[in-house]
């Protein structure tokens, strides 16, 4: 087990151990023990993160430097950017599963089509109700597939403020605790050959039509855009790795072909593949 592993399930482990003390504390009155001890395994987890992000999870300088790596767009049509690496990194503010260059984009068929964040109400909506739900997601290139996932579920949007509150706070820790798959929802890993890994995040689920193993194509439809995942409303978590395993990888750059890496709020066309297999 590399270090960086070993790290992400020390941290996990010691939220486990924070919120037994919790429960325990709650449950039986442990009036014995300081109640501030009862943290100690949230400030360790913490410090394990940080160690783990700072030392393990950044990219080394020379790899960091590297010229990005150009592959087709996964997807067809009308988008825009969010969490744009054009604009900052780590694009997501951490290191930590691979994300240092990872674009999250949103489907923007026509003006007014994906339905805008509200403060208050409505709280949720259904994965239905916005345009990159059901959206085809194509193979970047020519690659084998090294992991798939498509049991989770769709669920309700997180676009109102008690909605994201509810994602930042009790479900996202909820997630981290259970480990990169239940933050990443259904996805796929694909092997883009000469040590790059692509990975897409937040899918529909049952909607893969590749299994670990399988061969692509460039432009091959590989699965549908979802809702899974730690996931705020339906897009496409894209990003480049140097590993299969988002906990232990290192980010790599990316470009598009014919696009770029469109910033954040950028809208930009995606057109359909050159030559995409039936």
């Amino acid at each position: 087990m590399s270090a960086r592993k070993l790290g992400m399930v020390t941290y996990r482990v010691l939220w486990l151990v924070f919120f037994g003390l919790m429960a325990a504390d709650l449950c039986f009155n442990l009036s014995a023990v300081p109640w501030w001890w009862n943290f100690a395994p949230a400030v360790l987890a913490y410090t394990v993160i940080i160690l783990v992000n700072r030392w393990g999870g950044a990219p080394h300088r020379r790899r960091a430097a590297r010229e990005p790596v150009e592959v087709a767009p996964p997807v067809t049509g009308r988008w825009s950017a969010l969490n744009s690496p054009a604009d900052r990194t780590p694009s997501h503010g951490v290191h930590g599963y691979g994300q240092t260059f990872a674009i999250d984009i949103l489907a923007e068929p026509e003006p007014g089509a994906r339905p805008a964040f509200r403060w208050l109400w409505p709280l949720a909506r259904r994965p239905q109700d916005f345009p990159a739900y059901g959206a085809p997601v194509l193979a970047v290139a020519d690659a084998t597939v090294v992991r798939a996932e498509d049991r989770q579920r769709d669920h309700l949007s997180r676009t109102s403020l008690p909605g994201l509150l509810y994602l930042m706070l009790p479900e996202g820790m909820v997630r981290e605790v259970a480990g990169v798959r239940r933050i990443l929802g259904n996805h796929l890993v694909l092997d883009l050959g000469d040590g790059t890994y692509a990975a897409y995040a937040h899918l529909r689920r049952g909607s893969l039509t590749v299994r670990a193993g399988d061969r692509v194509r460039a432009g091959q439809i590989l699965a549908r855009c979802g809702n899974s995942g730690n996931s705020s409303e339906p897009h496409l978590h894209f990003q480049l790795m140097d590993g299969p395993d988002p906990d232990t990888a290192r980010g790599r750059p990316f470009t598009w072909r014919g696009i770029g890496v469109p910033r954040n709020g950028e809208t930009f066309d995606a057109p359909p593949p050159v030559t995409a297999p039936t």
